[in-house]
């Protein structure tokens, strides 16, 4: 299989299902953005993450792709061509949301918000956290456009709530200085 075909030289790309969409399309944003961010956490499972986190990042990898090819079907074609993509299941988000709570139950309390920093891993995972909040906006401007399953975008915005506790987490066991937003008053 060649990898370049020549088919984009115009501006355009293909969907699942076939159909063409200029290469600045919302779905493409939408499913380009999750595929960043999956880039982003295989960086971040490059750094020093725990066994659990490690696990938990192949998971969610695989879930994305999942939904790239969710954001790449058109919903008429899906539909039509009955094309066999897997969904985002309640099961996926309620994982997330076990991690979650797992992980902040030895957590200190938050008192501010806390500023990005304080280690290479622990700021990996603020990124990907940011960019999973960049794929969630791509993702709810195409649902505006045209729905797809609901669970795709609670994922996506559970999976930027256990990213900022990975990095907390991560804070904590690498002893990594947590810096405390604290806004200056004003004089």
């Amino acid at each position: 299989m060649k990898i370049y075909t020549k088919t984009g030289d115009k501006g355009t790309t293909s969907l699942f299902g076939g159909s063409r969409v200029p290469k600045h399309h919302i779905r493409i944003e939408s499913y380009g953005t999750v595929d960043e961010l999956n880039a982003h956490l295989g960086m971040l499972k490059d750094h020093e993450v725990n066994t659990q986190i490690e696990a938990d990042i192949n998971q969610i990898q695989h879930q994305l792709f999942t939904i790239g090819a969710i954001l790449a079907t058109e919903a008429e074609e899906a539909k039509q061509k009955r094309l066999n993509i897997q969904r985002i299941t309640q099961d996926d988000i309620n994982y997330l949301e076990h991690r979650i709570d797992e992980m902040n139950k030895n957590l200190p309390e938050m008192t501010h918000f806390v500023l990005p920093g304080g280690h290479k891993t622990v700021s990996q995972a603020h990124i990907c956290r940011c960019v999973c909040r960049r794929a969630e906006r791509n993702a709810t401007a195409l649902f505006e456009i045209e729905n797809f399953d609901t669970e795709v975008l609670q994922y996506l915005n559970r999976l930027s709530d256990y990213l900022f506790v990975v990095s907390r987490a991560t804070a904590k066991e690498l002893d990594a200085n947590e810096v405390k937003w604290i806004p200056e008053k004003q004089k």
